[in-house]
Protein backbone atom coordinates (compact mmCIF):
# COMPACT_ATOMS: atom_id res chain seq x y z
CA UNK A 1 0.00 0.00 0.00
CA UNK A 2 3.14 2.54 0.21
CA UNK A 3 3.02 3.57 -3.34
CA UNK A 4 -0.68 4.40 -3.06
CA UNK A 5 -2.11 6.76 -5.75
CA UNK A 6 -3.79 9.91 -3.72
CA UNK A 7 -5.83 13.10 -4.76
CA UNK A 8 -6.01 15.87 -2.73
CA UNK A 9 -9.06 18.14 -1.94
CA UNK A 10 -8.37 21.34 -0.05
CA UNK A 11 -9.77 24.70 -0.91
CA UNK A 12 -6.06 26.63 0.75
CA UNK A 13 -3.36 26.24 -1.29
CA UNK A 14 -0.96 25.85 1.25
CA UNK A 15 -2.52 23.31 3.55
CA UNK A 16 -2.77 21.56 0.50
CA UNK A 17 1.04 21.32 -0.67
CA UNK A 18 1.78 20.78 2.82
CA UNK A 19 -0.30 17.69 3.07
CA UNK A 20 1.08 16.37 -0.86
CA UNK A 21 4.84 17.34 1.09
CA UNK A 22 3.64 15.06 3.57
CA UNK A 23 2.23 12.11 1.38
CA UNK A 24 5.69 12.14 -0.69
CA UNK A 25 7.69 11.73 2.34
CA UNK A 26 5.28 8.90 3.41
CA UNK A 27 5.56 7.78 0.01
CA UNK A 28 2.66 7.69 -1.53
CA UNK A 29 2.38 9.09 -4.71
CA UNK A 30 0.18 12.34 -5.19
CA UNK A 31 -2.34 12.42 -8.17
CA UNK A 32 -2.79 16.40 -8.06
CA UNK A 33 -4.98 18.65 -6.02
CA UNK A 34 -8.07 20.55 -6.14
CA UNK A 35 -9.81 23.53 -4.49
CA UNK A 36 -12.97 22.98 -5.43
CA UNK A 37 -15.82 20.39 -5.90
CA UNK A 38 -16.42 20.65 -9.91
CA UNK A 39 -12.05 20.22 -10.39
CA UNK A 40 -11.69 17.90 -7.80
CA UNK A 41 -14.18 15.08 -9.74
CA UNK A 42 -12.80 16.55 -12.91
CA UNK A 43 -9.23 15.37 -11.44
CA UNK A 44 -10.81 12.31 -10.22
CA UNK A 45 -12.00 11.12 -13.29
CA UNK A 46 -8.51 11.92 -15.23
CA UNK A 47 -6.17 10.90 -12.61
CA UNK A 48 -8.11 7.40 -11.36
CA UNK A 49 -6.54 7.92 -7.75
CA UNK A 50 -6.55 4.68 -5.39
CA UNK A 51 -7.78 7.48 -2.45
CA UNK A 52 -9.22 10.42 -2.44
CA UNK A 53 -8.25 13.36 0.94
CA UNK A 54 -10.95 15.77 1.28
CA UNK A 55 -11.29 18.69 3.14
CA UNK A 56 -15.38 19.08 4.10
CA UNK A 57 -15.46 23.08 3.75
CA UNK A 58 -14.89 23.55 -0.31
CA UNK A 59 -15.21 27.19 -1.78
CA UNK A 60 -17.74 27.20 -4.72
CA UNK A 61 -21.23 25.36 -5.25
CA UNK A 62 -20.00 22.08 -3.61
CA UNK A 63 -18.89 21.37 -0.26
CA UNK A 64 -16.56 18.31 0.40
CA UNK A 65 -19.62 16.23 1.39
CA UNK A 66 -21.14 16.96 -1.80
CA UNK A 67 -18.33 16.20 -4.16
CA UNK A 68 -17.19 13.08 -1.77
CA UNK A 69 -20.66 12.07 -2.99
CA UNK A 70 -20.35 12.42 -6.51
CA UNK A 71 -17.19 10.58 -6.63
CA UNK A 72 -18.23 8.03 -4.90
CA UNK A 73 -21.03 7.64 -7.29
CA UNK A 74 -18.41 7.52 -10.45
CA UNK A 75 -15.24 5.70 -9.07
CA UNK A 76 -14.85 2.94 -6.33
CA UNK A 77 -12.43 5.13 -4.80
CA UNK A 78 -12.41 5.37 -0.23
CA UNK A 79 -12.61 9.08 0.50
CA UNK A 80 -11.29 10.45 3.76
CA UNK A 81 -12.25 13.74 5.58
CA UNK A 82 -9.52 16.14 6.69
CA UNK A 83 -11.59 19.38 8.33
CA UNK A 84 -12.10 21.57 11.01
CA UNK A 85 -14.82 20.73 12.12
CA UNK A 86 -15.90 17.67 14.26
CA UNK A 87 -18.89 18.87 15.45
CA UNK A 88 -22.04 16.41 15.45
CA UNK A 89 -24.01 18.25 12.65
CA UNK A 90 -20.76 17.70 10.38
CA UNK A 91 -20.32 14.12 11.46
CA UNK A 92 -24.05 13.17 10.58
CA UNK A 93 -23.84 14.75 7.35
CA UNK A 94 -20.73 12.76 6.51
CA UNK A 95 -21.72 9.58 7.41
CA UNK A 96 -24.20 9.94 4.23
CA UNK A 97 -20.91 9.29 1.85
CA UNK A 98 -19.67 6.50 4.03
CA UNK A 99 -16.22 7.74 4.34
CA UNK A 100 -13.29 5.63 5.62
CA UNK A 101 -12.04 7.86 7.73
CA UNK A 102 -12.65 11.12 9.51
CA UNK A 103 -9.55 13.26 11.04
CA UNK A 104 -9.78 16.48 12.92
CA UNK A 105 -7.00 19.57 11.63
CA UNK A 106 -4.14 19.62 13.13
CA UNK A 107 -3.52 16.01 12.26
CA UNK A 108 0.38 15.22 12.35
CA UNK A 109 2.24 13.15 9.83
CA UNK A 110 1.64 9.44 11.70
CA UNK A 111 -2.31 10.45 11.97
CA UNK A 112 -2.07 10.73 8.10
CA UNK A 113 -0.64 7.64 7.75
CA UNK A 114 -2.46 5.73 9.91
CA UNK A 115 -5.97 6.93 8.73
CA UNK A 116 -4.49 5.98 4.89
CA UNK A 117 -3.45 2.92 5.25
CA UNK A 118 -6.41 2.00 7.28
CA UNK A 119 -8.83 3.96 4.49
CA UNK A 120 -7.20 1.72 1.66
CA UNK A 121 -7.50 -1.68 3.83
CA UNK A 122 -11.22 -1.26 4.29
CA UNK A 123 -11.87 -0.59 1.18
CA UNK A 124 -9.87 -3.44 0.08
CA UNK A 125 -11.56 -5.74 2.28
CA UNK A 126 -15.08 -4.26 1.40
CA UNK A 127 -14.26 -4.89 -2.44
CA UNK A 128 -13.70 -8.37 -1.62
CA UNK A 129 -16.46 -8.60 0.14
CA UNK A 130 -18.69 -7.24 -2.62
CA UNK A 131 -16.96 -9.52 -5.10
CA UNK A 132 -17.69 -12.47 -2.62
CA UNK A 133 -21.17 -11.56 -2.44
CA UNK A 134 -21.78 -11.44 -6.29
CA UNK A 135 -20.02 -14.76 -6.64
CA UNK A 136 -21.82 -16.10 -4.46
CA UNK A 137 -25.26 -14.64 -6.33
CA UNK A 138 -23.76 -16.20 -9.24
CA UNK A 139 -23.04 -19.28 -7.67
CA UNK A 140 -26.87 -19.03 -6.19
CA UNK A 141 -28.92 -18.02 -9.08
CA UNK A 142 -26.86 -20.66 -11.13
CA UNK A 143 -27.75 -24.24 -9.16
CA UNK A 144 -30.13 -26.53 -9.72
CA UNK A 145 -31.57 -27.22 -6.18
CA UNK A 146 -33.72 -24.51 -5.20
CA UNK A 147 -32.67 -21.91 -2.81
CA UNK A 148 -35.27 -19.98 -0.20
CA UNK A 149 -33.75 -17.43 2.54
CA UNK A 150 -35.30 -15.70 4.93
CA UNK A 151 -34.84 -13.09 8.53
CA UNK A 152 -34.78 -13.79 11.77
CA UNK A 153 -38.71 -12.83 11.34
CA UNK A 154 -39.14 -15.49 9.14
CA UNK A 155 -39.87 -13.46 5.93
CA UNK A 156 -37.95 -14.37 2.08
CA UNK A 157 -35.14 -12.45 1.86
CA UNK A 158 -33.73 -14.37 -1.42
CA UNK A 159 -34.92 -17.14 -4.31
CA UNK A 160 -33.30 -17.98 -6.90
CA UNK A 161 -34.11 -19.49 -10.59
CA UNK A 162 -34.96 -22.56 -9.54
CA UNK A 163 -36.70 -21.43 -6.62
CA UNK A 164 -39.46 -19.70 -8.54
CA UNK A 165 -39.82 -22.85 -10.69
CA UNK A 166 -40.52 -24.97 -8.40
CA UNK A 167 -42.71 -22.23 -6.24
CA UNK A 168 -43.99 -20.90 -8.87
CA UNK A 169 -43.72 -17.28 -7.14
CA UNK A 170 -41.87 -14.52 -8.39
CA UNK A 171 -38.79 -12.88 -6.04
CA UNK A 172 -40.53 -9.55 -6.46
CA UNK A 173 -43.38 -11.29 -5.28
CA UNK A 174 -42.17 -13.27 -2.54
CA UNK A 175 -39.89 -10.65 -1.21
CA UNK A 176 -41.38 -9.97 2.32
CA UNK A 177 -43.63 -12.32 2.70
CA UNK A 178 -43.90 -15.45 5.63
CA UNK A 179 -41.73 -18.65 4.51
CA UNK A 180 -44.43 -20.43 5.18
CA UNK A 181 -46.78 -19.12 2.77
CA UNK A 182 -43.95 -19.61 -0.05
CA UNK A 183 -43.13 -22.74 0.88
CA UNK A 184 -45.80 -24.05 1.80
CA UNK A 185 -45.40 -28.05 2.71
CA UNK A 186 -48.25 -31.06 3.48
CA UNK A 187 -47.57 -34.65 4.37
CA UNK A 188 -48.65 -36.83 1.44
CA UNK A 189 -49.80 -39.53 3.55
CA UNK A 190 -52.01 -37.58 5.80
CA UNK A 191 -52.87 -34.61 4.07
CA UNK A 192 -51.81 -32.36 6.79
CA UNK A 193 -50.11 -29.22 6.86
CA UNK A 194 -46.52 -29.46 8.27
CA UNK A 195 -44.58 -27.06 10.39
CA UNK A 196 -42.49 -24.61 8.18
CA UNK A 197 -38.67 -25.43 8.37
CA UNK A 198 -37.51 -21.60 8.73
CA UNK A 199 -40.03 -21.47 11.89
CA UNK A 200 -38.66 -24.81 13.29
CA UNK A 201 -35.13 -23.62 12.23
CA UNK A 202 -35.17 -20.43 14.35
CA UNK A 203 -36.96 -22.46 17.36
CA UNK A 204 -34.90 -25.01 17.44
CA UNK A 205 -31.42 -22.92 15.82
CA UNK A 206 -30.02 -25.91 14.14
CA UNK A 207 -30.07 -27.74 11.01
CA UNK A 208 -33.76 -29.77 10.15
CA UNK A 209 -34.57 -32.27 7.06
CA UNK A 210 -37.78 -33.33 5.42
CA UNK A 211 -39.32 -35.86 6.60
CA UNK A 212 -40.30 -38.68 3.76
CA UNK A 213 -43.48 -37.91 1.79
CA UNK A 214 -43.59 -34.87 1.73
CA UNK A 215 -44.82 -32.33 -0.51
CA UNK A 216 -45.09 -29.15 -1.39
CA UNK A 217 -48.04 -26.72 -2.52
CA UNK A 218 -47.12 -24.33 -5.13
CA UNK A 219 -48.71 -21.36 -5.96
CA UNK A 220 -51.36 -22.30 -8.39
CA UNK A 221 -51.73 -25.45 -5.96
CA UNK A 222 -50.42 -28.20 -7.73
CA UNK A 223 -48.39 -30.87 -5.23
CA UNK A 224 -44.56 -31.45 -5.63
CA UNK A 225 -42.95 -34.08 -3.81
CA UNK A 226 -40.02 -32.75 -2.63
CA UNK A 227 -36.26 -33.16 0.00
CA UNK A 228 -35.14 -30.31 1.58
CA UNK A 229 -32.56 -29.28 4.42
CA UNK A 230 -33.07 -25.60 6.28
CA UNK A 231 -29.93 -24.19 7.63
CA UNK A 232 -29.44 -21.45 10.09
CA UNK A 233 -27.65 -18.07 9.03
CA UNK A 234 -25.54 -17.13 11.89
CA UNK A 235 -24.38 -13.78 12.83
CA UNK A 236 -21.50 -14.81 14.95
CA UNK A 237 -20.78 -17.56 16.75
CA UNK A 238 -24.50 -17.98 18.36
CA UNK A 239 -26.56 -15.35 17.02
CA UNK A 240 -28.91 -16.50 14.40
CA UNK A 241 -30.02 -13.80 11.42
CA UNK A 242 -32.01 -16.01 8.88
CA UNK A 243 -32.35 -19.31 7.48
CA UNK A 244 -31.73 -20.94 4.52
CA UNK A 245 -33.90 -23.38 2.78
CA UNK A 246 -32.22 -25.78 -0.27
CA UNK A 247 -34.76 -28.09 -1.79
CA UNK A 248 -35.49 -29.96 -4.61
CA UNK A 249 -38.33 -31.69 -6.89
CA UNK A 250 -38.20 -35.53 -6.03
CA UNK A 251 -41.26 -36.21 -8.67
CA UNK A 252 -38.97 -38.21 -11.37
CA UNK A 253 -36.85 -39.43 -8.50
CA UNK A 254 -39.34 -41.02 -6.61
CA UNK A 255 -40.02 -44.69 -8.08
CA UNK A 256 -36.76 -45.11 -8.98
CA UNK A 257 -35.98 -44.41 -5.48
CA UNK A 258 -38.45 -46.59 -4.30
CA UNK A 259 -37.98 -49.27 -6.47
CA UNK A 260 -33.76 -49.14 -5.94
CA UNK A 261 -34.42 -49.00 -2.37
CA UNK A 262 -36.81 -52.30 -2.10
CA UNK A 263 -34.24 -54.07 -4.37
CA UNK A 264 -30.94 -53.16 -1.92
CA UNK A 265 -32.82 -53.60 1.17
CA UNK A 266 -33.32 -57.23 -0.18
CA UNK A 267 -30.38 -57.86 -1.40
CA UNK A 268 -28.87 -56.31 1.90
CA UNK A 269 -30.67 -59.04 3.91
CA UNK A 270 -30.02 -61.92 1.60
CA UNK A 271 -26.20 -61.15 1.78
CA UNK A 272 -26.64 -60.49 5.67
CA UNK A 273 -28.68 -63.82 6.53
CA UNK A 274 -25.77 -65.61 4.42
CA UNK A 275 -23.10 -63.96 6.22
CA UNK A 276 -24.55 -64.38 9.54
CA UNK A 277 -25.07 -68.43 8.92
CA UNK A 278 -21.78 -68.73 7.45
CA UNK A 279 -19.88 -65.99 10.29
CA UNK A 280 -21.81 -68.03 13.08
CA UNK A 281 -21.31 -71.10 11.82
CA UNK A 282 -17.47 -70.55 11.70
CA UNK A 283 -17.24 -69.65 15.01
CA UNK A 284 -19.38 -72.04 16.15
CA UNK A 285 -17.19 -74.89 14.80
CA UNK A 286 -13.76 -73.82 16.33
CA UNK A 287 -15.15 -73.91 19.98
CA UNK A 288 -17.20 -77.26 19.45
CA UNK A 289 -14.18 -78.32 17.82
CA UNK A 290 -11.91 -77.93 20.73
CA UNK A 291 -14.71 -79.20 23.08
CA UNK A 292 -14.67 -82.61 21.31
CA UNK A 293 -10.92 -82.84 20.93
CA UNK A 294 -10.61 -82.27 24.51
CA UNK A 295 -13.04 -85.08 25.15
CA UNK A 296 -11.68 -87.77 23.13
CA UNK A 297 -8.25 -86.95 24.47
CA UNK A 298 -9.68 -87.35 28.16
CA UNK A 299 -11.51 -90.60 27.11
CA UNK A 300 -8.23 -91.84 25.00
CA UNK A 301 -6.06 -91.61 28.00
CA UNK A 302 -8.64 -92.99 30.76
CA UNK A 303 -7.18 -93.62 34.02
CA UNK A 304 -3.73 -92.48 32.76
CA UNK A 305 -5.01 -89.02 32.61
CA UNK A 306 -2.95 -86.99 34.99
CA UNK A 307 -4.56 -83.81 37.37
CA UNK A 308 -2.55 -81.56 35.20
CA UNK A 309 -4.04 -82.11 32.06
CA UNK A 310 -7.37 -83.10 33.01
CA UNK A 311 -7.17 -79.16 34.15
CA UNK A 312 -5.88 -78.40 30.88
CA UNK A 313 -8.55 -80.26 28.59
CA UNK A 314 -11.14 -78.67 31.24
CA UNK A 315 -9.46 -75.32 30.82
CA UNK A 316 -9.77 -75.66 26.87
CA UNK A 317 -13.33 -76.50 27.50
CA UNK A 318 -14.28 -74.40 29.38
CA UNK A 319 -12.58 -71.67 27.13
CA UNK A 320 -14.59 -72.93 23.98
CA UNK A 321 -17.85 -72.88 26.30
CA UNK A 322 -17.42 -69.26 27.02
CA UNK A 323 -17.20 -68.18 23.63
CA UNK A 324 -20.25 -70.29 22.39
CA UNK A 325 -22.09 -68.57 25.26
CA UNK A 326 -20.35 -64.94 24.33
CA UNK A 327 -21.32 -65.75 20.61
CA UNK A 328 -25.00 -67.11 21.00
CA UNK A 329 -25.43 -63.68 23.36
CA UNK A 330 -24.11 -61.35 20.59
CA UNK A 331 -26.83 -63.17 18.30
CA UNK A 332 -29.43 -63.26 21.12
CA UNK A 333 -28.82 -59.27 21.42
CA UNK A 334 -28.75 -58.51 17.76
CA UNK A 335 -31.71 -60.50 17.11
CA UNK A 336 -33.96 -58.22 19.79
CA UNK A 337 -32.65 -55.34 17.93
CA UNK A 338 -33.17 -56.34 14.12
CA UNK A 339 -36.38 -56.83 15.91
CA UNK A 340 -37.01 -53.70 17.69
CA UNK A 341 -37.62 -55.86 20.78
CA UNK A 342 -34.18 -54.01 22.94
CA UNK A 343 -35.47 -53.50 26.17
CA UNK A 344 -34.33 -49.81 27.24
CA UNK A 345 -34.93 -49.33 30.91
CA UNK A 346 -32.86 -46.19 32.45
CA UNK A 347 -32.45 -46.58 35.94
CA UNK A 348 -30.77 -44.21 38.09
CA UNK A 349 -26.80 -44.79 38.70
CA UNK A 350 -23.37 -43.84 39.59
CA UNK A 351 -21.34 -43.76 36.54
CA UNK A 352 -17.93 -43.60 38.52
CA UNK A 353 -18.38 -46.71 40.85
CA UNK A 354 -20.46 -48.58 37.61
CA UNK A 355 -17.14 -47.77 35.66
CA UNK A 356 -14.90 -48.96 38.26
CA UNK A 357 -17.08 -52.27 39.32
CA UNK A 358 -16.89 -52.91 35.44
CA UNK A 359 -13.00 -52.56 35.26
CA UNK A 360 -12.81 -54.73 37.91
CA UNK A 361 -14.81 -57.73 37.17
CA UNK A 362 -13.65 -57.52 33.63
CA UNK A 363 -9.81 -56.93 34.71
CA UNK A 364 -10.51 -60.14 36.90
CA UNK A 365 -11.26 -62.25 33.47
CA UNK A 366 -8.17 -60.68 31.99
CA UNK A 367 -5.54 -60.17 34.49
CA UNK A 368 -2.63 -60.91 32.70
CA UNK A 369 -3.47 -59.55 29.39
CA UNK A 370 -3.58 -55.60 29.84
CA UNK A 371 -3.62 -53.06 32.53
CA UNK A 372 -6.68 -50.82 32.38
CA UNK A 373 -5.82 -47.34 33.99
CA UNK A 374 -9.85 -45.30 34.72
CA UNK A 375 -9.96 -41.63 35.84
CA UNK A 376 -12.51 -39.63 36.49
CA UNK A 377 -12.40 -36.39 36.21
CA UNK A 378 -15.75 -34.75 37.68
CA UNK A 379 -17.35 -34.75 41.24
CA UNK A 380 -21.01 -35.71 40.43
CA UNK A 381 -21.52 -38.70 38.50
CA UNK A 382 -24.98 -38.96 38.67
CA UNK A 383 -27.03 -40.30 35.70
CA UNK A 384 -30.09 -42.45 34.20
CA UNK A 385 -29.25 -44.59 31.70
CA UNK A 386 -29.58 -48.30 31.05
CA UNK A 387 -27.05 -50.43 33.53
CA UNK A 388 -27.41 -53.68 31.20
CA UNK A 389 -26.50 -51.34 28.07
CA UNK A 390 -23.71 -50.07 29.19
CA UNK A 391 -22.01 -53.25 30.23
CA UNK A 392 -23.00 -54.41 26.87
CA UNK A 393 -21.50 -51.09 25.06
CA UNK A 394 -18.41 -50.67 27.69
CA UNK A 395 -17.48 -54.78 28.16
CA UNK A 396 -17.22 -54.58 24.09
CA UNK A 397 -15.14 -51.39 23.69
CA UNK A 398 -12.41 -52.97 26.50
CA UNK A 399 -12.45 -56.33 24.99
CA UNK A 400 -11.34 -54.63 21.78
CA UNK A 401 -8.95 -52.72 23.17
CA UNK A 402 -7.52 -55.76 25.15
CA UNK A 403 -7.56 -58.38 21.90
CA UNK A 404 -5.35 -55.27 19.49
CA UNK A 405 -3.35 -54.52 22.30
CA UNK A 406 0.08 -55.88 23.28
CA UNK A 407 0.21 -58.12 26.10
CA UNK A 408 0.92 -55.70 29.13
CA UNK A 409 0.05 -53.15 27.09
CA UNK A 410 -2.18 -50.19 28.98
CA UNK A 411 -5.66 -49.04 28.53
CA UNK A 412 -6.58 -45.17 29.35
CA UNK A 413 -10.28 -45.10 30.42
CA UNK A 414 -11.51 -41.31 31.07
CA UNK A 415 -14.74 -40.42 32.16
CA UNK A 416 -16.06 -36.56 32.03
CA UNK A 417 -19.38 -35.33 33.11
CA UNK A 418 -20.58 -31.99 31.59
CA UNK A 419 -23.23 -30.58 33.72
CA UNK A 420 -23.88 -27.99 31.47
CA UNK A 421 -24.22 -29.78 28.51
CA UNK A 422 -25.40 -32.72 30.35
CA UNK A 423 -23.83 -34.94 28.69
CA UNK A 424 -21.27 -37.74 30.18
CA UNK A 425 -17.99 -37.89 28.09
CA UNK A 426 -16.19 -41.87 27.83
CA UNK A 427 -12.62 -41.96 26.12
CA UNK A 428 -11.22 -45.55 25.95
CA UNK A 429 -7.47 -45.33 24.47
CA UNK A 430 -5.84 -48.06 23.46
CA UNK A 431 -1.95 -48.18 22.23
CA UNK A 432 -2.62 -51.18 19.80
CA UNK A 433 -2.77 -51.90 16.16
CA UNK A 434 -5.10 -49.18 15.18
CA UNK A 435 -7.40 -49.43 12.70
CA UNK A 436 -6.76 -48.79 8.50
CA UNK A 437 -8.79 -45.26 7.51
CA UNK A 438 -10.61 -46.56 4.48
CA UNK A 439 -12.07 -49.05 7.36
CA UNK A 440 -13.22 -46.48 10.02
CA UNK A 441 -16.15 -45.68 7.87
CA UNK A 442 -17.61 -49.19 8.15
CA UNK A 443 -16.73 -50.08 11.46
CA UNK A 444 -20.58 -50.23 13.05
CA UNK A 445 -21.79 -52.39 10.06
CA UNK A 446 -22.72 -55.83 10.80
CA UNK A 447 -20.04 -58.53 10.37
CA UNK A 448 -17.46 -55.92 9.30
CA UNK A 449 -13.83 -56.30 9.74
CA UNK A 450 -11.09 -54.23 9.60
CA UNK A 451 -8.51 -55.47 6.80
CA UNK A 452 -5.66 -55.70 9.26
CA UNK A 453 -7.45 -58.53 11.84
CA UNK A 454 -8.78 -60.30 9.30
CA UNK A 455 -6.48 -63.04 11.00
CA UNK A 456 -7.56 -62.63 14.47
CA UNK A 457 -10.46 -64.27 16.23
CA UNK A 458 -13.59 -62.48 15.85
CA UNK A 459 -17.66 -62.15 14.35
CA UNK A 460 -17.85 -58.12 13.05
CA UNK A 461 -20.83 -57.78 15.96
CA UNK A 462 -19.26 -56.12 18.42
CA UNK A 463 -18.95 -53.03 17.40
CA UNK A 464 -22.17 -53.38 15.86
CA UNK A 465 -23.88 -53.82 19.69
CA UNK A 466 -22.02 -50.96 20.52
CA UNK A 467 -23.44 -48.44 17.97
CA UNK A 468 -26.88 -49.86 19.33
CA UNK A 469 -26.36 -49.61 22.75
CA UNK A 470 -25.24 -46.05 22.16
CA UNK A 471 -28.56 -45.44 19.52
CA UNK A 472 -30.55 -46.32 22.36
CA UNK A 473 -29.68 -43.78 25.01
CA UNK A 474 -29.19 -41.16 22.17
CA UNK A 475 -25.74 -40.70 22.61
CA UNK A 476 -23.15 -40.65 19.82
CA UNK A 477 -19.89 -42.70 19.10
CA UNK A 478 -16.59 -41.11 17.29
CA UNK A 479 -13.27 -43.35 16.47
CA UNK A 480 -10.07 -41.51 16.08
CA UNK A 481 -7.29 -43.78 15.14
CA UNK A 482 -4.20 -44.43 13.54
CA UNK A 483 -2.42 -47.54 12.31
CA UNK A 484 0.87 -48.66 14.61
CA UNK A 485 -0.15 -46.69 17.34
CA UNK A 486 -3.50 -46.95 18.32
CA UNK A 487 -7.57 -46.04 18.80
CA UNK A 488 -9.59 -43.87 21.02
CA UNK A 489 -13.04 -43.91 21.06
CA UNK A 490 -15.34 -41.33 22.38
CA UNK A 491 -18.83 -42.20 23.85
CA UNK A 492 -21.60 -38.86 24.70
CA UNK A 493 -24.06 -40.14 26.19
CA UNK A 494 -26.84 -37.72 27.99
CA UNK A 495 -26.85 -37.76 31.36
CA UNK A 496 -30.80 -38.33 31.70
CA UNK A 497 -31.66 -41.13 29.14
CA UNK A 498 -35.08 -41.26 29.75
CA UNK A 499 -36.02 -42.06 25.87
CA UNK A 500 -38.28 -45.25 24.84
CA UNK A 501 -36.64 -47.46 22.70
CA UNK A 502 -39.27 -46.64 20.52
CA UNK A 503 -38.81 -43.39 20.03
CA UNK A 504 -35.25 -44.41 19.53
CA UNK A 505 -36.33 -46.31 16.20
CA UNK A 506 -38.63 -43.83 15.00
CA UNK A 507 -35.48 -41.37 15.48
CA UNK A 508 -33.11 -43.81 14.10
CA UNK A 509 -36.04 -44.35 11.11
CA UNK A 510 -36.59 -40.76 10.54
CA UNK A 511 -32.62 -40.30 9.99
CA UNK A 512 -32.29 -42.72 7.26
CA UNK A 513 -35.86 -41.68 5.65
CA UNK A 514 -34.56 -37.51 5.76
CA UNK A 515 -31.06 -38.91 3.97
Amino acid sequence: MGQARILVVEDEVIVARTIASQLSQLGYVVTGTASSGKVAIAKALETQPELVLMDIILKGEMDGIATASQIREQLDVPVIYLTAYGDDHTLERAKITQPFGYIVKPFTTKDLKIAIEIGLLKHQLERELRENRDQLATLLNSMSDAVIAANEQGKVTFMNPAAEALTGWQEKDALGNEAAKIFHIVDEVTDTTLENPVTKVLREQQVVYLGEFTSLITKNGKRVPIGDSASPLKRGSDQINGVVVVFWDLSERRQTKLLEQALEKEQELNRLKSLFISTVSHEFRNPLTVVQTAVELMEMQGVNLTDTKRGIYLKRIQGAVQSMEKLMEEVLFMGRAEAEKLIFNPVTLNLEQFCRELIEDFSIIKSSVCEIIFTCHSENTSAVMDEGLLHYLFGNLLSNAVKYSPTGGKIQFDLICDPIEKVANFYIQDRGIGIPEPDQARLFESFYRASNVQSIKGTGLGLVIVKRCVDAHRGQINVTSQVGVGTTFTIILPLNSELSLTEVSNTNLKKECDK
